[in-house]
């Protein structure tokens, strides 16, 4: 028996279902659904996106596909009483690409298939309206020729305005039949010039000159990169559904329009849409005429306003969803024209979810499931006035969201300055350690190079400070205080507006709104944090990000790290002169200095996360960011530590390294200089004591980084437990505490089960991870990774989504060999994947404990986890979970009792 290619809908024969957008595509399921339930649908015919992935593989059409087309486009005549290509009553139809998944403006749709000049006669005498016809047939060698012959449709506009000007009218509806004949045949002239050959006047040739197209379609840039942005598989395939026309430019008893269920900016309940009045539906979409809100259409057409309320009510009844619906009325009879499910704003989509739990609708569950987590992004962070002009210079990568105005300053020392007085925005080529204090000065950073894992994203997404990187198309000029975007040229002390949800670089002041998280967005987060199993920690390195995190739900902190502690003020000076010391004595000195700043840092976000558990990460920074860059900077430090400018440049060259990031860094600073181990525990534990004096419930979880070897990882062990025993005994207190380790090399991860005989916990930094199976530097990879991306070499960028099958192997063998050796092992993540939804999912299958993220990325993250859960095949339901707040101090208690 040959494969079914072909699924016929409408007039009673319906084959498909809502069931099949696998193999009908969103748009042809929706039809088939609409016709089995009895909305008015005109009948048609769905090829299936199995033709479209054959097609595609072997560039021709499988055996027994035109004869099913032909088949159905038979059972169509009957239906409808027309014939295709001819005859007194000619059929016409719409072509239509639709895949499982929807994708807005992918491709245009054709209308009024079949025309061409003696079925366009026959139009005109069956309706007796020759205006009516030829204005079909016009608009139809314009949409097939920019669709299926690659002439630009602009070039048809200007056609048609000539005419309206030339006639002295302002709507195409004033132009005559005659216009529209002559008109008709300027377009097929056109064509003829610009493509060398006749429009196809054969309604068969019509026909599958639009099939490939659409199946084609699948595979343009716009395509491609909708897919890419949207996580859709480029396996899926288009469908193609063919739909017998039904006309809304027939006079004024008939229209067209576009309308939602519910509000998609707001959510609330409401018809939400656009009509026209004779009309049809490129008119409402293209904004060639201006159209009336949907509720005009209940005195244009009352009778048909009503049929449509109520398949409206009925369509979002049975998909329980908010509904995007197309019509047409003709001659006052409606139809729909497709169903699906309603795009929508993070707001929107909490409030519909939630006020659809309180209809009944849907469960607490589904409604979880109804919100993406990263729609959430939109609700945490300021944005750009939706109704602002703006003038945008360049769109580059959203790399932190949120919304920032600033005068443009060029050097962090000065943004640092001027920040805690009059907002600044920092731009620079790239950004380092070194730029810290200006980058917390700053309303937002903005750098011509770097991707979505650079150092400024990853500190800004840390702050929850807006940020876009990687603007290429900035020529810096730092010298002269200025960058150019083309023909323009900004100046220090510009201003400038980012939008760090889009990418967009806007030139001047734009407004910003600020959202307020709602009732209903804290109902649903109530809802997964009921659904989740995984732990949501955050990684913070100051008392504020803590108490930020913590508003945001965050049940610990995942990553303290401390070399962020020492970028601000004096603190370099005291850390640069404890590296470059040159004895024993002097060192000892410079750790000194250091110890009451690190043990009041760490009192601080101790009280911040009363009751919660805080991991701190020694020092790791690559050494050389700590040191002075350049001569004049040798010699203000030589300055200010009394000492002589040479030979400390000598001592600066000394630690020079040829790759930093894979050099003396990590636990091998600490096993370098035991006092900079020694005093970061002495901090800590003297913080502890301190805070725990006060009634603060502290549970310190203290992390050695970079390890590659277990016997690292014991020697700075022994060093943090013989100095926790010192502080207990002189404090006469004791304080529960956790020493673990950072898995972030594949050896690490390769020897865990050793690794683990000296680790309480492990915390995979899955930054560092992945550059160190790639081999990639993070910070140069953004150069040619989305060409890799778009090429299909990678599926991801592996800094953004996690790579599973190398990196999320070594995450994998590290879990099942530690907790070999400790069956209770904790386990998380503290890279920024932590806040990825993707990989979200894959650390809740791996049985990882918790995730940590940046404080603005808790929210996306606890609802990440929560999806994971839900859609979790070996879920088991047990007792209802505690709240977030309760789960914390369970968490607390249980390390406390190890």
């Amino acid at each position: 028996m040959a494969e079914r290619y072909v699924y016929f809908f409408g007039a009673g024969q319906t084959e498909g279902s809502k069931d099949m957008k696998e193999l009908l595509g969103g748009k042809g399921a929706g039809l088939a659904e609409m016709a089995r339930i009895g909305v008015p649908v005109p009948p048609g015919f769905t090829i299936t996106t199995e033709v479209c992935r054959l097609y595609l593989r072997a560039g021709t059409y499988p055996d027994g596909l035109r004869e099913q087309v032909q088949s159905a486009l038979e059972r169509l005549e009957t239906a409808t009483r027309k014939t295709f290509g001819g005859g007194a009553s000619p059929l016409l139809v719409s072509v239509r690409s639709g895949a499982a998944f929807s994708m807005p403006g992918m491709m245009d749709t054709i209308l009024n298939l079949g025309l061409n000049d003696t079925t366009a006669e026959a139009m005109a005498a069956e309706s007796g309206d020759a205006r009516f016809a030829f204005d079909s047939y016009r608009r139809f060698v314009q949409m097939y020729a920019d669709v299926v012959l690659g002439v630009h449709a602009d070039q048809f506009e200007r056609l048609l305005e000539g005419r309206k000007h030339a006639r002295g009218v302002r709507e195409d509806t004033e132009l005559s039949a005659n216009d529209l004949r002559e008109l008709t045949a300027e377009f097929k002239a056109l064509v003829r010039e610009k493509t060398g050959k006749d429009f196809p006047e054969d309604p068969q040739d019509q026909l599958w000159g639009a099939i490939h197209a659409v199946f084609n379609s699948w595979q343009t840039p716009r395509a491609r990169a909708y897919r890419r942005i949207n996580n859709i598989s480029d396996d899926l395939g288009t469908a193609v559904s063919v739909c017998s026309m039904v006309f809304g430019n027939m006079g004024d008893d008939s229209g067209t329009g576009v309308a939602f269920t519910r509000d998609p900016s707001t959510g609330e309940k409401r018809l939400y849409g656009e009509f026209l009045v004779n009309a049809q539906g490129e008119d409402v979409v293209a904004g060639i005429r201006d159209p009336l809100h949907i509720d005009g259409m209940a005195q244009a057409l009352p009778g048909a306003y009503e049929e449509f309320l109520e398949a409206a009510r009925l369509l979002e009844d049975h998909y329980r969803d908010a509904q995007d619906l197309e019509f047409t009325v003709e001659k006052g009879h409606l139809y729909l024209l497709q169903t699906r499910s309603a795009k929508r704003t993070g707001r929107a989509a909490i409030r519909m979810a939630v006020e659809m739990v309180d209809e009944g609708l849907i469960t607490p569950e589904e409604a979880v499931l109804r919100v993406e987590p990263d729609q959430l992004d939109q609700l945490l962070h300021p944005m750009v006035d939706p109704d602002a002009n703006v003038h945008v210079l360049t769109t580059a990568l959203p790399a932190s969201p949120g919304a920032a105005s600033g005068q443009v300053v060029f050097n962090p020392d000065e943004a640092a300055e001027r920040g805690p007085h009059e907002p600044v925005v920092l731009v620079r080529r790239e950004t380092s350690p070194e730029d810290f204090h200006g980058m917390v000065a700053a309303q937002g950073i903005l750098t011509g190079r770097g991707g979505m894992t650079s150092h400024a994203a990853v500190v800004a997404r840390g702050m929850g400070k807006c940020c876009v990187a990687g603007a290429g198309e900035l020529v810096m000029d730092e010298g002269r205080r200025r960058f150019t975007v083309g023909d323009v040229t900004v100046h220090e002390g510009d201003w400038i507006t980012l939008d760090g949800s889009t990418g967009r670089v806007i030139l001047g002041k734009v407004p910003t709104v600020e959202p307020e998280p709602t009732d209903d967005f804290r109902r649903l987060m109530e809802w997964a944090d009921a659904a989740r199993t995984l732990r949501v920690r955050t990684n913070a390195d100051t008392p504020n990000d803590s108490a930020v995190a913590r508003r945001f739900g965050a049940e610990g902190i995942g990553l303290c790290r401390t070399e962020h502690m020492f970028f601000e003020g004096d603190r370099i000076d005291a850390v640069r002169e404890m590296i470059l010391a040159e004895h024993g004595a002097a060192r000892a000195i410079a750790v000194a200095k250091l110890l009451p700043m690190q043990r009041a840092d760490f009192e601080g976000i101790f009280r911040a996360m009363d009751g919660l558990p805080v991991t701190i990460r020694l020092l790791d920074p690559p050494l050389h960011e700590f040191l002075p860059h350049g001569m004049a900077e040798i010699k203000d430090l030589a300055r200010k530590l009394k000492q002589n400018p040479d030979k400390l440049r000598s001592r600066v060259e000394a630690h020079h390294e040829a790759n930093p990031m894979l050099g003396h860094r990590g636990c091998r600073l600490g096993i370098s200089y035991p006092d900079i181990t020694w005093m970061q525990a002495q901090a800590i534990f003297e913080a502890a004591v301190n805070v725990q004096k006060e009634g603060v419930r502290v549970c310190p979880e203290i992390m050695i980084p970079l390890v590659s070897t277990a016997e690292e990882l014991r020697r700075q062990r022994e060093i943090v437990d013989h100095v926790a025993e010192e502080i207990f005994y002189q404090c006469d207190a004791r304080v529960d505490y956790l020493v673990g380790t950072m898995i972030e090399l594949p050896r690490a991860a390769l020897t865990a089960d050793r690794i683990a005989a000296h680790a309480q916990f492990f915390s995979f930094g899955t930054n560092d991870l992945t550059q160190t199976t790639f081999g990639l530097s993070r910070d140069d990879a953004g150069r040619f990774l989305p060409s890799y991306v778009e090429g299909g070499i990678l599926p991801d960028d592996p800094f953004q989504t996690l790579d599973i099958d190398g990196v999320g192997h070594l995450v994998q063998t590290a879990t099942r060999l530690g907790r070999g050796v400790h069956a209770d092992l904790k386990v998380g993540v503290c890279g920024e994947h932590g806040g990825d939804p993707r990989s979200v999912e894959f650390f809740h299958n791996a049985g990882l404990n918790y995730v940590s993220c940046s404080p603005y990325r808790v929210p996306v993250a606890r609802l990440a986890a929560a999806h994971a859960a839900l859609k979790d095949p070996s879920r088991t339901r047990t007792s209802e979970p505690a709240p977030v707040s309760d789960r914390a101090l369970a968490e607390q208690e249980a390390v406390a009792a190890d």
